[in-house]
């Protein structure tokens, strides 16, 4: 055959080659002629979504965090309006973003949130049939895509990777990677703990501290996950959490540590420190009182974001400094210019830990 007719031959299988490999995405990811790509979410959900995300709003303040820590000049809106103590440590020009609602009982605002007009929503949460189904009705009445994410921390380096893929952002890669890191060295540390050693800790919530999450309660997932023993006896509150108890169940439980909500947050911690009534208690006897870290987003469940993460290796080298051998200071510095895009003084450093330590 002429050489001339090889070479041209060659070329236009050279070309089919390279619109075949162009025409693939990443995992889940197909690309399309007219400037969307389709995807499959965590959900098995199809979707068409534009090729390139600029505007992305989350239904739940778990999922606003998440986008925030990736690219918060991509977020259109919060769930709540900031409080003083978040907007301390949140670049001063994502203060003024609208709240959208969609924490606690405020609905989306779907007026509003379709007069600015997002590429994409995402909603980061339990996946099952009346999630499902919820975002599926969403979906359809404001006719944008709604992309189902999975918030169990031990799928939150996934959804970091999902999430980067379809907002362009290559460092979501690096916080997938540190999500990862934290669960497989939390794992690999709580498998250590014997049943014997294991410290007993009590999670006071609510404005007196008698309110509180047991083992298994996605809540106080951060203790099970560690190797604490929890020693909450109730019944999980599926809806809000929160389960009430009274002074005497928690006498007779006698925890060795107690964690609190922090006094701004309308938790008991000071309380615990001075009411009489506690006193007797192993962990109030020993000053192994501790106050949950608050600032810009509560370090241990609400809301169960990837703040848990930072709450992890802080909880547990609490707990079992021999076992999580992290240096808090250095660990919350990292973790703050990481996800929050945020340098900490060491002044501030010290007015986070200053009761938690």
């Amino acid at each position: 055959m002429n050489k001339k007719y090889i070479s041209i031959i060659f070329l236009v299988i050279l070309s089919l080659i390279l619109v075949s490999c162009n025409s693939q995405g990443g995992e889940g990811l197909t690309n399309e002629s007219d400037g969307l790509i389709e995807i499959t979410d965590m959900a098995d959900r199809q979707h068409k979504i534009p090729e390139k995300i600029n505007k992305i709003m989350s239904t739940d303040s778990v999922g606003t965090i998440i986008i925030y820590t990736i690219n918060p000049d991509k977020m259109v809106g919060w769930n709540y309006d900031l409080k003083e103590g978040e907007k301390q440590y949140i670049d001063e020009k994502y203060h003024d973003l609208p709240n959208l609602g969609g924490a606690g009982k405020s609905p989306l605002n779907h007026e509003e949130l379709l007069k600015i007009d997002p590429d994409i929503l995402v909603a980061v949460g339990e996946i099952d049939k009346v999630n499902i189904e919820k975002m599926d009705d969403l979906q359809e009445k404001l006719n944008k895509p709604v992309i189902m994410l999975e918030s169990d921390m031990n799928m939150l380096a996934e959804t970091y990777e999902f999430l980067g893929q379809i907002m362009g952002e290559e460092s979501a890669k690096d916080l997938a990677k540190y999500c990862r890191e934290t669960m497989d060295n939390i794992g690999k540390g709580a498998k250590t703990i014997k049943e014997e050693d294991r410290v007993t800790l009590y999670y006071a919530e609510g404005p007196n501290g008698l309110e509180t999450e047991p083992s298994n309660s996605w809540h106080g997932q951060v203790i099970d996950l560690i190797g604490g023993k929890n020693v909450a006896e109730v019944e999980i509150n599926k809806d809000t959490g929160k389960s009430e108890i009274n002074l005497e169940q928690l006498i007779l439980w006698n925890p060795d540590l107690i964690i609190s909500w922090a006094d701004e947050r309308g938790g008991y911690y000071s309380g615990i420190l001075e009411d009489e009534s506690w006193k007797d208690i192993s962990a109030v006897k020993n000053k192994k009182v501790y106050e949950i870290p608050n600032r810009p987003f509560n370090w241990f469940d609400r809301p169960p974001s990837v703040n848990r993460v930072l709450g992890i290796r802080w909880l547990g080298n609490l707990l079992y400094p021999e076992i999580y051998k992290y240096d808090i200071r250095e660990e919350v510095k990292e973790f703050y210019e990481m996800f929050y895009h945020y340098t900490l003084s060491d002044q501030e450093i010290d007015e986070l830990l200053d009761r938690s330590i």
